[in-house]
């Protein structure tokens, strides 16, 4: 009965890796050949795979080739891809904080851009999104609460997505730039805003808006970051002097140390009610002064995450979307006035807070232009408020149409205001170029 039992079990085992297996040959194969023609097209290879990945759905995949679909993602629990696409989000997350530069930060007019840019980032298109919810409610979502509508709608046109712009913004080679650091640091602040709105949105909707706990959180989030700087970051100084890389590699005891303090990091911000990839974001700027460190990891580890991990994230999310939904002329009529007040909110808000900071106009556009990135981050807040029954189908539809098409924009918009401050976006070929790793 046992060996019976056991061979069940093996065979059960075998039956969910292939076709595991059998997914990541076709993510991994169609995130390069969709990232290849969205370069060609003069996009980064981010948004061709990010297209990948609502391509493998129920949007496209599901509708031409059921029978295959149904085959390639429906035959097994989707567990496996769950976590693979979670555990490469935590990593990219370390990656961006192993990358950017935030020494601009030290300069008085950067902190003073930084605040203006993350708090007219969040304020003005929660304020659009919260007007549109209301003037929508009645004849988009009749039956859900109204107030819990509005501020999903709110946090929704709210979102900045930092592992997308990180990338976006290592390909045109912004990350050691001023405004690169100033809207990834703005950006980083309005999403830690953002997931905090989320929570407080989520409680709202299950068990009455109760702010009290959301502020013990806050306070926890505060000292996990005081004692990460005080705490943490000497002790990795400490690993690094242990272990001092020699040559290309990383020393393993070195790696594994690292990567298990990463993965704590995020067990810590995931139980903080900030979510996981927060804690590998915080690691990854402990440690991005340490230079020999982040060129060795960009040698050997970044290449891996970038080819292997982010296309499962993106498909994992794409699998969740589906963008039938708008079927009647008044339907993309609201998804226009939905695309329009996410963009005003987001880039009106930004290019305002850029200007009152001193940065010239060309500057103030690019921040706009980057800070608008929405892209797949946003489909957390979406499928959240689908799943507690907030957002009807249609809405969640349009706003994850708006998360895509704000994110498809973004690479040529930002290559005109690029080309009119006179930087310089092509790609180096030096090793020492952190944008080799997109290719």
């Amino acid at each position: 009965m046992v060996a019976v039992l056991a061979a069940g079990s093996v065979h059960e085992t075998e039956a969910v890796l292939f076709h595991t297996l059998f997914q990541l040959i076709l993510i991994i194969l169609a995130a390069r050949v969709a990232g290849k023609l969205a370069g060609r097209l003069g996009q980064p290879q981010v948004v061709g795979e990010i297209i990948a990945g609502i391509a493998l759905g129920p949007s496209l995949l599901g509708s031409l080739c059921p029978a295959f679909s149904q085959f390639a993602f429906n035959s097994i629990t989707p567990l496996a891809l769950n976590i693979l696409s979670q555990i490469g989000l935590v990593l990219l997350m370390f990656q961006i904080g192993l990358e950017f530069d935030f020494s601009h930060l030290n300069e008085p007019r950067n902190r003073k851009a930084v605040i203006l840019i993350s708090t007219a980032g969040i304020l003005c298109p929660f304020a659009l999104g919260w007007e549109l919810g209301g003037v929508s409610a009645s004849t988009l979502s009749p039956d859900a609460n109204r107030t819990a509508y509005q501020l999903f709608f709110a946090v929704a046109l709210s979102i900045t997505a930092v592992p997308i712009l990180g990338r976006i913004m290592m390909e045109y080679r912004l990350h050691r730039t001023r405004i690169g650091a100033i809207t990834i640091t703005c950006a980083g602040l309005n999403d830690v805003a953002g997931w905090i709105l989320l929570a407080v949105v989520s409680a709202f909707a299950t068990s009455g808006f109760e702010p009290r706990p959301f502020l013990i959180r806050l306070g926890l989030l505060a000292a996990y970051i005081v004692f990460c700087w005080f705490a943490v970051r000497p002790f990795l100084g400490w690993l690094l002097r242990l272990w001092k890389i020699k040559g290309e590699s990383i020393p393993h005891d070195l790696l594994a140390v690292v990567l298990s303090i990463v993965l704590a990091s995020a067990m810590v911000t995931y139980r903080l009610g900030i979510f996981a990839i927060t804690g590998g974001f915080i690691m990854g700027v402990l440690m991005h002064q340490h230079h020999d460190f982040v060129g060795a990891w960009r040698r050997n580890i970044s290449d891996f995450v970038i080819v292997f991990f982010l296309p499962i994230f993106f498909t994992q999310t794409g699998l969740r979307t589906n963008i039938h939904g708008l079927d009647s002329t008044p339907l993309w009529g609201w998804f226009a006035l939905v695309m329009f007040c996410a963009t005003l909110g987001k880039f009106g808000g930004a290019w305002i807070a850029s200007r009152m900071s001193g940065m010239s106009n060309d500057e103030a556009c690019a921040v706009g232009i980057m800070m608008n990135t929405r892209a797949l981050m946003e489909l957390v807040v979406l499928n959240i408020g689908f799943e507690l029954g907030i957002l009807p189908q249609a809405v969640f539809t349009m706003l994850v149409l708006m998360a895509v098409l704000s994110t498809v924009v973004t690479g040529p918009a930002l290559k005109i205001w690029l080309r009119r401050m006179g930087h310089s976006y092509a790609k180096e070929k030096s090793p020492s170029s952190c944008t080799a790793d997109l290719n």
